[in-house]
């Protein structure tokens, strides 16, 4: 039996996407990238996070009909959950990575993998990491994406002129 979770009404706390911390490219689900964006969540509920994520991207112009999760890294969600009047189907699978998420829309004939910026992060690395993901040629693993953006370049100090 599947059971069908219902997203919490504005009344009592769902924000419909409002201030989701979420990146995207413009050419997303086209997999001509490692990343099509970013996600940094709050907290590692599910059933709190991925309303407000698929009515964030749903204000964007994505219409989520699929979300795949790594099982290890998420609070359990069900199956189906309805999100703004419409059902979004959930996977959790044990061989994902748990630094992405992936997400399917237009009849399952796009895709995108967004990196995770783990909730525990630092506001400023979790920015980062939302820029960068927008970006070409980032490398394919999530780590790696994740140390870029805790690297903070060294200050520039302007030459001294000679007077």
């Amino acid at each position: 039996m599947t059971t069908i979770t219902r997203a919490v009404p504005a009344s009592e706390g769902f924000r419909g996407g409002i201030d989701v911390r979420v990146s995207l490219r413009d050419d997303a689900g086209s997999g001509r990238s490692a990343f099509d964006g970013a996600w940094f969540p709050r907290s590692r509920e599910l059933a709190v996070e991925l309303p407000e994520l698929i009515a964030a991207l749903e204000r964007r112009g994505v219409r989520v009909e699929r979300f795949t999760y790594a099982l290890e890294a998420w609070e359990p969600v069900d199956r189906k959950l309805e999100v703004l009047g419409r059902t979004v189907r959930t996977g959790g699978f044990r061989s994902m990575d748990p630094g992405v998420v992936c997400l399917t829309w237009a009849g399952g004939t796009r895709r995108a993998d967004l990196l995770v910026v783990p909730p525990e992060t630092d506001v400023l690395t979790g920015a980062r990491a939302l820029r960068l993901c927008t970006r070409r040629g980032l490398p394919s693993s999530p780590q790696m994406v994740l140390a870029a953006a805790r690297s903070t370049p060294l200050p520039q100090v302007p030459a001294s002129r000679a007077v």
